[in-house]
This record gives C-alpha cells, structure tokens and sequence, in this order.
C-alpha cells in the first residue's frame, strides 16, 4: 500500500527570519492525517535567514536528527556540546548528520551565524522506544561519495556502518542518485517505509516524486528508486 503526499499538502510557516515546511502536525499546522508514520513524527524543512536562530528551548524523550543541505548551523545544548572545551563543535555543515537523543530533558540554540548567507536544513524527530534515558549527542560527516548511486545508512539502534545511533527499531539512509543510478532496500515483513525527496526528481516503486514530495509505504517488499534527476533523498525503514 503506497501514499503519495505532495510537497504543497505540507503545512507552511513564515515567520520572516524562518521559513518551514512541515510534513507532520506541527505547531500551528494540525492535520489529522498526518500525525507522524510509525515512530516518525516530525520532518520540518526549514530556512533560517543570516544572523537569526532558534533560542534555547527544551526537549524531552525525543530522538532528533538534524541535516543541513546548505549553509551552517550551530548548535549549543546544555550538556556542553558547541561551547568552548565542550565535548563537540557543534557547528553543522553539509553532509553532516547530527542526532540529539533529549531523553530526561535537554536545553538547545541553533543559530545561523552568517551575515547574509541562508541556512537550509531538516530537522527529523523520532519516538523513541525507552523513556527517560540519559541525554546524548553524536555529530558524524558522511560524504557525498558515499551516498552516489546508493543508500547510506546514517542513523540506526546499533550505530551500524559508523551511522550515528538512536533509541528505536528505525534505519535512515540518504542518497543521491542522477541517470541510470538504481538501489533497492528491501523492507522486512510488517516493517513501514517513508521516502522523502529533499531535492530534485526521482521514481520511487514507480511513482514519480519532486522536490518536498514524500511516499509512505507498508505492505511492500522493497523500496525501489530510479530515473533520478539530481535527487537527494531520505528513506526510512520504521517499525509499524
């Protein structure tokens, strides 16, 4: 069973210094029918404008990913992550994937430092499966080489293939793929799949995405992507 979900059916918010697409209820957005997919519960698009940034505010219980497409994102965090001597830089760029496990509670800023230069990122959460676990960060680059023509594991429960590691059944892979390039990943019985197209244009089990679209999957065997044109994109393996 297939749902193809068009990148205009996503919520909108302009607040001026931020621009963000939500692909699940979110804030201000409420749909009924899009709460989230399996543990997936949010995937925001957003554009943060040079010289602003989101304040420190809380999480809890949370798995939350952060990709950057373009530009740079700082993040500092009450357990010392992006503060001089802290344990990370907390400075993410493109290719890097960054994961933030809130658990008991955790306090953060993210902030576009630039003067003038736009910062494009997506910001993912995931439910995780454990309540109230000690908060953690990991912050990994995984080049475009590694994602050319293939899937590239980067976030899963066991840290597999050097992937950074959350606390829940679900795998997040990324590529890139232009021409003839094809991959296929299977999806084991009763598993979830969600496909989302960051940029360009891609066939996905036959359905033709663009940039914002997405495609939900359960019920299927494999996930199967061709007949890319510059397409980036995210795919899911989620427990349903």
């Amino acid at each position: 069973m297939r749902e193809l979900i068009k990148s205009s059916d996503r919520g909108y918010a302009d607040h001026g210094w931020l621009k963000s697409f939500h692909s699940f209820s979110f804030a201000n957005y409420y749909n009924p029918r899009r709460m989230g997919f399996g543990p997936l519960r949010v995937i925001n698009e957003d554009k943060v404008a040079g010289g602003t940034g989101f304040g420190t505010h809380g999480h809890r219980d949370m798995e939350i990913i952060s990709y950057v497409l373009s530009g740079e994102l700082a993040h500092q965090d009450s357990m010392g992550n992006g503060t001089p001597g802290g344990a990370n830089a907390g400075v993410i760029r493109p290719g890097d994937v960054q994961r933030m496990s809130a658990g008991t509670g955790v306090m953060h800023s993210e902030y576009n430092h630039s003067k003038d230069g736009q910062t494009h990122f997506l910001q993912i959460w995931i439910m995780p499966n454990q309540q109230g676990v000690e908060p953690g960060y990991e912050q990994k680059h995984f080049p475009d080489s590694e994602k050319r023509g293939q899937l590239r594991l980067i976030a899963s429960p066991d840290g597999a293939q050097d992937s950074v590691s959350i606390h829940q059944d679900a795998r997040l892979h990324v590529g890139l793929f232009n021409g003839d390039e094809r991959a296929e990943l299977p999806l084991a019985t009763g598993r979830l799949g969600y496909v989302h197209l960051v940029r360009g244009e891609l066939t996905v089990n036959g359905e033709k995405l663009s940039a914002g679209d997405a495609l939900q999957m359960s019920e299927e065997a494999r996930v199967v992507l061709e007949q890319g044109q510059d397409a980036e994109v995210l795919v899911f393996d989620l427990p349903a």
